[in-house]
């Protein structure tokens, strides 16, 4: 039986300017030809120059009209999330759509950032936190809509206050949903904040579901030589329409949340298929870790402190 084609409408995206972290290839990729298709300007910055090149390859190809440049960017990088901040307030335009998309999942050993945070919670979270903070005079300028992709992982288990870095005990898949809660607090008070402050950013989650990305296929970078049970698991289940969405369907949410006009500040986008796993994007309960404004504070506060970050509120 065919699959039902799912799709929304991107807006007219004409002088905006757009940046999605993670475009180098798959969702996040698709996320950037479609915003740059709609007429947006998109900057894909990027760890590898080379799948970042042909990344821009295919947006021309594709949309020989459309405007988009690679940037460079190494989330597990302070410095070079420093860097791209300077050159970017260099440049001075305001930004207008910001997709925090990029990510690592579970890798099998425990490994650390350049600047000794574990892994996932210092690429998923604390690299586009820093990037949050240093863009967000360029961010006010555009008033802009911050969209951060958060995970199905976020649905259940909390923050280990007691061991952020996973030093004494370590498990991928409990670390990778630390990340993402702590990703998903942090962007609801990235809300809760513009609103109190008069910073005029809409910020909101978004969430994939599950799909047969990059995520758990074979990564030689974090030590994942093989493709995991799960990815193949979920490639079979895509194919035939079962439950899970489609490489194509996973960029979806994301996208509703960061152009569609009527997406509203501080919720979720996820799909709205049977355990959101696929499925037509639309607004969702926020899952239970992510409810508490107090754990979203304490997650601002102690991440200015790690990144030595500092958002002033003025």
């Amino acid at each position: 039986m065919p699959r039902r084609t799912i799709d929304i409408t991107v807006p007219d995206l004409t002088g905006k300017l757009a940046l999605v972290t993670g475009a180098s290839d798959g969702m996040g990729l698709g996320m950037a030809e479609r915003l740059a298709a709609a007429g947006a300007e998109v900057l894909l910055p990027v760890r590898n120059p080379r799948k970042g090149a042909d990344a821009i390859a295919r947006i021309h190809r594709n949309h020989p009209t459309a405007r988009a440049s690679l940037r460079d960017l190494d989330l597990s990088s302070l410095d070079s999330v420093a860097a791209l901040g300077d050159t970017l307030r260099g440049e001075g335009r305001p930004i207008h759509i910001l997709i925090n998309n990029a990510g690592v999942m579970t890798p099998p050993d425990r490994q650390t950032t350049a600047d000794g945070f574990e892994l996932q919670f210092g690429t998923n979270h604390l690299g586009h936190f820093a990037l949050v903070g240093h863009l967000l005079p360029l961010l006010r300028a555009g008033r802009a809509r911050v969209t951060s992709q958060v995970s199905i992982a976020a649905r259940r288990g909390a923050i280990n206050w007691d061991d952020l870095n996973r030093e004494r005990s370590y498990d991928g898949m409990r670390a990778y949903s630390q990340s993402k809660i702590a990703f998903g607090l942090f962007g609801l008070e990235l809300q809760r904040r513009s609103r109190t402050h008069g910073w005029g950013i809409t910020s909101n989650l978004s969430h994939p579901g599950v799909a047969p990305t990059s995520l758990l296929a074979a990564r030689p970078e974090v030590g994942r030589d093989r493709d995991t049970l799960g990815v193949r698991l979920i490639r079979f289940l895509s194919a035939r329409g079962i439950l899970a969405g489609t490489v194509e369907t996973a960029k979806l949410p994301a996208l509703m949340a960061a152009t569609d006009p009527a997406a509203k500040p501080g919720v979720l986008y996820s799909p709205s298929g049977p355990g959101n796993l696929g499925g037509r994007p639309a607004e969702q309960k926020l899952y239970a870790p992510l409810r508490s404004p107090q754990e979203a504070e304490r997650v601002w506060r102690v991440s200015e402190q790690l990144t030595r970050t500092e958002i002033p509120a003025a």
